[in-house]
């Protein structure tokens, strides 16, 4: 188990590995670990497609900000499949201490962010929960039902392909570090990159992403996988997809993205921004005779797309080259920035 975070590979396999309940062979994808969402064949061709998270109630980052992560973090794990959510149930345990003018406000922007993603909420449960100072206020689950056939999954990468970030790395963490010390931030990397962190806040939806990337009108089936990038960052991401897909990788570090803002943050912070929570950008294996289409795509509606390496057999491994040499791909348990969040707190860092 990580100390702190998701749970990683080994405490997936030795905890909870083969007690999945019943079994029902409609289920063609369950959990695993790498693994955005389930997938339930349904009748007629259709299939049904899952994902669930934490809510986040985060007080010190804004009620609005919270909403925002709350919804378009489990919005960036059903673009993996290639198609948008369309339907999501919220639990809340909402502390005790908050007031029902605030929980209206926090309520009034979940509404409307599942609103503008096309999301209706049909249900889920409302609760305050004495004792309870979590920033994780409950979970929602988001579903979407969609052909089987064009229905992408984190397991579906394939020897050969190219390996795709879209976007950046660490851009949610960088973003909320910038956000949470804002008078640190402006005092020693100065108010332009404190506000252009705060907008970067807003870039962490990868769902255009996806849904491009899959195609809309057309779905391009030269997309053989995708990942949603969170807590582990960008090589976390590609770590995961790759371990899902029973595949080894070769990635290139001289060309995984870090952009200006993110490069600053994470400096400041003491952090590898390629190991941050990154939401916002997303892991794609494509064929490679398809790649420099999917970049132009992409490219065309203002979003970055980089070739950072090759999807190679499992005996491979999964390898990270730098210069000259190559070695095994380190997965990190628990992402270094928590550490720098509550370093920067108990410092009294504004």
């Amino acid at each position: 188990m990580a100390d702190l975070g998701k749970i990683n590979h080994e405490g997936y396999q030795s905890l909870l590995a083969g007690r999945l309940g019943a079994f029902r062979k409609e289920v063609k994808q369950g959990p695993g670990f790498g693994v955005d969402v389930a997938i339930t064949s349904l009748p007629g061709g259709l299939a049904m497609a899952a994902t669930s998270d934490p809510l986040s109630l985060i007080p010190s980052l804004g009620l609005q900000e919270s909403a925002w992560l709350s919804v378009h973090l489990m919005a960036n794990d059903m673009a993996t499949t290639g198609f948008a959510p369309q339907y999501g149930q919220f639990v809340l345990n909402l502390p005790d201490s908050l007031s029902n003018a605030d929980f209206s406000t926090y309520w009034g922007y979940i509404d409307r962010f599942c609103k503008e993603i096309g999301v209706a909420i049909t249900g889920g449960h409302t609760g305050f929960v004495q004792g309870q100072n979590s920033t994780f206020a409950g979970g929602g689950t988001l579903i979407t039902i969609a052909p089987e056939s064009e229905m992408i999954c984190a397991t579906g990468a394939e020897e050969g392909d190219v390996i795709l970030v879209t976007k950046s790395c660490a851009m949610t963490a960088t973003a909320i570090l910038g956000m949470s010390f804002p008078e640190t931030v402006k005092n020693k990397l100065g108010t332009d990159v404190y506000e252009s962190a705060c907008q970067q806040f807003y870039q962490t939806s990868s769902l255009k992403d996806g849904l491009i990337a899959a195609g809309e009108s057309e779905k391009f089936p030269e997309i053989t996988a995708m990942h949603d990038v969170t807590e582990g960052g960008v090589l976390g991401a590609i770590y995961e997809m790759l371990i899902a897909s029973g595949k080894g990788g070769m990635i290139e570090n001289d060309l995984i993205p870090v952009g200006e803002i993110a490069s600053q943050i994470s400096k400041l912070f003491d952090l590898d921004p390629r190991y941050c929570v990154g939401a916002g950008a997303m892991i794609i294996s494509c064929r490679p005779d398809k790649s420099a289409q999917l970049i132009d795509r992409l490219g065309n509606e203002n979003i970055s797309c980089t070739v950072v390496g090759k999807v190679l057999g499992q005996d491979q491994g999964i390898r990270i080259s730098e210069g000259e040499s190559s070695s095994l791909l380190e997965y990190k348990e628990t992402d270094p920035y928590w550490a720098a969040y509550f370093k920067a707190l108990n410092e009294g860092w504004k």
